[in-house]
């Protein structure tokens, strides 16, 4: 895909097995990126980059905990050997559980703050030298919840909350480089995780109904289409909320 849109050089996307992670992965091959996909198990990654191979785009699978650096340097190895560079890093990946607050442990609280915050700081200090070779984009995936809470999530909220800080400061430290560093925080999204939880299927949902509150990954790849794109180069430390109409409630949006 040439143009304003376009997509030159290799992305990786962490947590691209399915819903979100893979939608980007495929939209960014089709717009013209060379495409690293990661997940925690090889086997749930190498469909998306067959997929992605079989449709003509250049892909390249790899197993990756975003929790442990030195696998994390391993996946950016990886990029650089088969790619030449690293020119745009999607911190997809994530995980979350319902708990009340007084119910969420130690271990639990851990996991999910090491999983969504420490693991973008992890794969974004690790592709900081190459991003900035030849001036790169950052897009971090955050929430709703990051930005106004949600009961029962506070451990899921607090991590993103934290991402969403993450993207604000570090895009004024690396934009001497060359570096851009945006946000995208969606709201429900239509995943196969949230279809299990919520029973709603993305076969069900209408891209052009307006008054809804449940999206689509291919609406969040577009948004990440844009901001790793030239069309977004006066876009920088945003946060994008992607969460449909709000609800008047009690007299307030």
């Amino acid at each position: 895909m040439s143009g304003r849109f376009g997509i030159e050089g290799t992305a990786i996307v962490t947590g691209a097995s399915s819903g979100i992670g893979r939608a980007i992965a495929e939209r960014f091959a089709e717009a013209g990126a060379s495409v690293v996909v990661c997940s925690r198990e090889q086997g749930n990654v190498d469909p998306v980059a067959e997929g992605i191979r079989d449709a003509g785009g250049e892909a390249l699978a790899v197993e990756c905990d975003v929790t442990d650096r030195e696998a994390v340097e391993a996946l950016i190895e990886s990029c650089v050997e088969e790619f030449g560079t690293v020119d745009c890093l999607v911190n997809n990946a994530g995980a979350s559980f319902m708990a009340g607050f007084d119910d969420i442990s130690e271990n639990g609280w851990r996991t999910i703050v090491d999983i969504n915050l420490t693991g973008t700081y992890n794969c974004t200090q690790a592709a900081g030298e190459q991003l900035k070779e030849g001036g790169g984009t950052v897009i971090n995936l955050a929430s709703v919840a990051g930005q106004r809470g949600s009961p029962y999530m506070s451990h899921y909220g607090a991590a993103k909350a934290g991402i969403i800080n993450l993207t604000t400061t570090l895009s004024a430290e690396w934009a001497d480089d060359d570096v851009r560093v945006n946000c995208i925080a969606p709201g429900f999204v239509a995943t196969p995780g949230v279809e299990s939880q919520m029973g709603v299927s993305a076969e069900n949902i209408d891209r052009e109904e307006v008054d809804r509150r449940i999206g689509l990954s291919e609406e969040i790849a577009d948004i990440a289409q844009f901001l790793a794109s030239p069309a977004s180069s006066y876009i920088v430390g945003e946060t994008i909320t992607a969460g449909g109409i709000p609800r008047v409630e009690d007299g307030e949006v």
